[in-house]
């Protein structure tokens, strides 16, 4: 899946690719730890810096931590309070390890510091995310897209959902269908389904509920497209962590179809609404953003595509 961000985004291909496939949480980061480790010796960097919570993070950091090898975290500080989540877990461990921690907002660096971690080591950079989205979005070509599905700016819905709390047992998705059902009676709606939905979806016989006309499902799109189609949308629907920092610096309504979040700016002044699987408060947002009386949010500090110089320059002071 890496290919097609590595062409979209013109990131040079890696010198060292770890290939750890899939499996289990364990086996994975196992396999990421293990060819790390030989990776680290060989090279004895002066500092790793990893980036989120994926299980490549968890690994990373652990075998710094043995080898004595400082660690720098980017979007460090982010808690949903879910320990059910193995992002939290990742986000807890390697913010325990880390010798340099840096936020995306002011919640992360309060998270940090009531956990313990000494202040000298909190550098509040704003979010490097939005860096990438500054730097592409205007590259994005949404004019392209709608036209390909025949969709109008600022007049549909763009849908993303695969966690397994939402589509994996039949009684939840089959509520959250009916909803996307009920919407789609209004306004259309693109809906690019992960693999996972798609297994779900004909494993619980749900396709009556997105065989509509206003429905356009679609196979996975690509980060150029997704955004594209984030920008253009009049709302998204998403179980997504990324897009709800996405919409809230595009100023596009954002329903979460989640029960918590680790990015609570994004609804305490941002765009985003926390819905978990509560339909009814789903289709009443809904109904607020088709009436135009949803909120206006706003964008939160140092999300303004220099994260990435703060961080830089705070290395270079560090360590030249």
């Amino acid at each position: 899946m890496s290919d097609i961000f590595f062409k979209e985004l013109k990131i040079r291909k890696p010198d060292i690719n770890i290939l750890s496939g899939s499996g289990t949480h364990s086996e994975q980061t196992s396999k990421i730890m293990v060819g790390l480790e030989k990776e680290f010796l060989k090279l004895r960097p002066n500092l790793v810096i990893v980036v989120g919570d994926v299980n490549s993070t968890l690994a990373s950091a652990l075998v710094t931590s043995k080898l004595h090898i400082p660690l720098a975290h980017v979007e460090a500080g982010l808690r949903s309070y879910d320990i059910t989540m193995p992002e939290e877990i990742n986000r807890i461990v390697t913010d325990r390890i880390s010798e340099l921690l840096f936020t995306p907002s002011m919640d992360a660096n309060e998270n940090l510091r009531k956990e313990g971690i000494d202040k000298k080591k909190i550098h509040f950079t704003g979010n490097i995310m939005i860096d990438t989205l500054a730097g592409f979005i205007k590259k994005s070509n949404s004019h392209a897209i709608l036209y390909k599905y025949n969709l109008d700016k600022k007049n549909y819905c763009f849908i993303t959902l695969h966690r397994p709390s939402n589509v994996d047992d039949k009684e939840t998705f089959e509520k959250l269908a009916r909803a996307i059902n009920k919407m789609s009676k209004k306004i259309k709606i693109i809906f690019p389904v992960h693999p996972r939905t798609e297994a779900r979806i004909k494993k619980f016989r749900l396709q009556k509920y997105f065989d509509e006309t206003n429905i356009i499902i679609t196979e996975p799109i690509g980060y150029i497209d997704a955004i594209g189609l984030t920008a253009s949308s009049k709302f998204v629907v998403t179980d997504s962590g990324g897009i709800q920092e996405e919409t809230t610096y595009l100023k596009v309504p954002c329903l979460t179809l989640r029960n918590n979040t680790e990015r609570p700016v994004t609804a305490t002044i941002g765009t985003n609404t926390v819905i978990g699987t509560d339909t009814a408060l789903l289709l009443n947002k809904f109904e607020e953003i088709m009436n135009g009386k949803y909120k206006k949010g706003t964008i939160p500090k140092y999300w303004d595509g220099n994260a990435a110089v703060r961080i830089v320059n705070i290395l270079k002071r560090r360590f030249l």
